[in-house]
């Protein structure tokens, strides 16, 4: 079936928010009078969330009683701070204006609160481009599940088989192998340094987002 649409992850494949994320980390360290934690301990643990960042940034047992107040305190400094430093990786822009060009639709489904997508997406002039953006709040069960493509595809009047999804997570992978879309792994986005996106089984892995383009060329040339 001929690709119609691309819809990617968020975090560590369309955007890179890492830097808004270790800079909330090193503030409410020094505000604690603590030096810096290294960044690359906190980009690497960016895919889970909140939980592991604060756990990273303190070095701290999430079940430690001082840690849920850090990680509220996290998800607060972050709702002012969430499109400060967040851009999208070197070759987004210009893979967007392909697709857009090749006249195909694209969108984002993420883990992402709607809280926190919806300013970044308006901030970084996306909002008007994604022709769909879904995120936890719209759905009862988040990625790995497929019930978050399944609706993308669904509100984009789209058989999940003419779509392409693009993620920099194994349960990104799972969702689109279970909703029946084909599946990019992007590595360069935040992978932990024990993971590799080759054992995830997704049909292609990307090392940089231009060569999604040959990617696309390809699905647009099957039928």
């Amino acid at each position: 079936m001929r690709l119609q649409a691309v819809l990617f992850d968020m975090d560590g494949t369309l955007l890179d928010s890492a830097p808004d994320f270790i800079a909330i980390c090193q503030a409410m360290r020094a505000d604690r009078g603590l030096p810096p934690q290294d960044e690359k301990a906190i980009r690497d643990v960016v895919s889970g969330g909140a939980r592991a960042m604060v756990a990273t940034a303190f070095e701290m047992d999430p079940e430690a009683p001082e840690f849920e107040p850090l990680r509220l305190e996290f998800l607060e400094r972050y709702q002012n701070h969430c499109a400060v430093l967040t851009r999208p990786f070197d070759g987004i822009d210009e893979l967007l204006a392909d697709i857009e060009q090749a006249k195909l639709i694209w969108g984002v489904v993420t883990n992402k609160p709607v809280r926190y997508a919806e300013p970044i997406m308006e901030q970084l002039g996306l909002a008007g481009r994604s022709a769909v953006l879904i995120c936890p709040d719209h759905v009862k069960n988040s990625k790995p599940d497929p019930e978050m493509l399944l609706l993308a595809c669904s509100q984009l009047n789209l058989d999940p088989a003419s779509v392409l999804f693009v993620g920099d997570d194994l349960r990104d992978i799972e969702s689109g192998r279970a909703a029946g879309t084909r599946t990019a792994a992007v590595s360069y986005g935040y992978i932990h340094p024990s993971d590799n996106p080759a054992h995830w089984g997704a049909d292609v892995v990307v090392h940089h987002p231009l060569e999604l383009r040959a990617v696309l060329d390809r699905a647009l040339c099957s039928c």
